[in-house]
């Protein structure tokens, strides 16, 4: 049994979204110490997973990075979240995020426009559909983009004692950043990250939104994946490194990620790996990615000194991490890691 989890830096870990591994894994990673799990919305339904995990676990959090909330609307989100929260026994992270318009308007079918204004009412019209249900009063939710006015006693929802389901948005820029300070619990940040942005863009941003509600940065969790080059061996290292890079030009070669690397000066880099991703060099785009920006992105290290790399890397900026690990390394050395982790878990003051 890992030591079970204390204050400080959570540590969370993917969930997987077919439904016959959902339970075994859930199980696992309550027995291993894990804090939370989370489950995507890719190709699968990110919701259904975390009934399984909730009914094989008793203290994990289970959670949503992320549903698509334009895909959706308030009220059947609320539905969904609130049965969620009951069932688990106030254990529901709802992360949602905007996609982008071509995914929503094409894929979706569904209207786009505004993301931060729409987000913002989305979440508001969620608490206020939650409230109507615990407190039994009128809705009454008269927004830009969505109106919630009609609720009978037939269609009202019991009330729960687990309170309402912690929600995060999902955030890069700054507008949609200072949002999630402003009316949502916690923050999904994006791997395509560095320590660099996250301490001088996006707390900076965090900051702004809750000072505009009278909140304090300790009352809000920023989640973030952290990439980890790791191995048993030299060769093992080498290989998750390259396939690290090419991960990163990826997302290095899509615009709306180019302010991460403008912030270090690597702007010309998205142009070159841009032009190379409409030929489908993807190889050649991974070659392009050095040491220093591996570096800035991932944490590299043999897996004996990984945790602490870790740790320095979530120091003061980062309240729940999840680490990145590849497929190619040993479920062993990840538990060892995450234990060593477990030992010495002491995050200061945040930036």
């Amino acid at each position: 049994m890992s030591p079970s989890p204390g204050p400080g830096l959570k540590i969370d870990r993917g969930l997987p979204n077919q439904l016959d591994r959902v339970a075994r894994a859930a199980d696992e990673l309550e027995r291993h110490g894990y804090d939370g799990c989370w489950v995507g919305e890719i190709n699968h339904d990110p919701f259904l997973p975390l009934l399984l995990a909730a009914e094989h676990t008793s203290r994990l959090e289970v959670g949503t990075s992320i549903a698509v909330a334009f895909a959706r609307n308030p009220m059947t989100v609320a539905q969904v979240g609130w049965d969620l929260q009951a069932y688990s026994r106030g254990r529901l992270n709802l992360g949602l995020g905007t996609q982008i318009r071509p995914h929503i308007e094409k894929r979706f079918s569904m209207p786009w426009s505004h993301p931060v204004r729409r987000m913002r009412e989305f979440v508001l019209a969620l608490r206020a559909i939650w409230t109507a249900w615990q407190d039994g009063t009128k809705l009454g939710f008269d927004g830009e983009f969505y109106t919630h006015k009609l609720m009978t006693p037939m269609f009202t929802p019991e009330p729960q004692p687990h309170g309402f389901p912690k929600i995060f948005l999902a955030a890069v820029g700054e507008a949609m950043t200072e949002l999630c300070g402003e009316v949502a619990d916690g923050m999904h940040a994006h791997a395509f990250t560095t320590r660099r942005y996250l301490a001088e863009v996006t707390v900076p941003a965090l900051r702004r939104g809750l000072q505009r509600t009278g909140r304090e940065r300790s009352a809000f969790q920023l989640s973030a994946p952290v990439f980890v080059v790791t191995g048993d061996t030299d060769a093992e290292l080498q290989a998750a490194a390259a396939a690290t890079r090419k991960q990163l030009a990826f997302y290095a070669s899509t615009p709306a990620y180019r302010a991460v690397l403008d912030l270090h000066g690597w702007g010309e880099l998205h142009t070159e790996l841009h032009r190379l991703s409409l030929r489908g060099a993807w190889d050649e785009m991974g070659a392009l990615i050095d040491d220093e920006i591996l570096d800035a992105f991932a944490v590299v290290a043999p897996a004996g000194d990984v945790a602490a790399k870790l740790r320095e890397r979530c120091d003061g900026v980062i309240d729940r991490v999840l680490p990145g690990f590849l497929s190619g390394v040993s479920e062993s050395t990840v538990t060892a890691i995450v234990n060593d982790m477990r030992t010495d878990v002491t995050v200061s003051g945040r930036n």
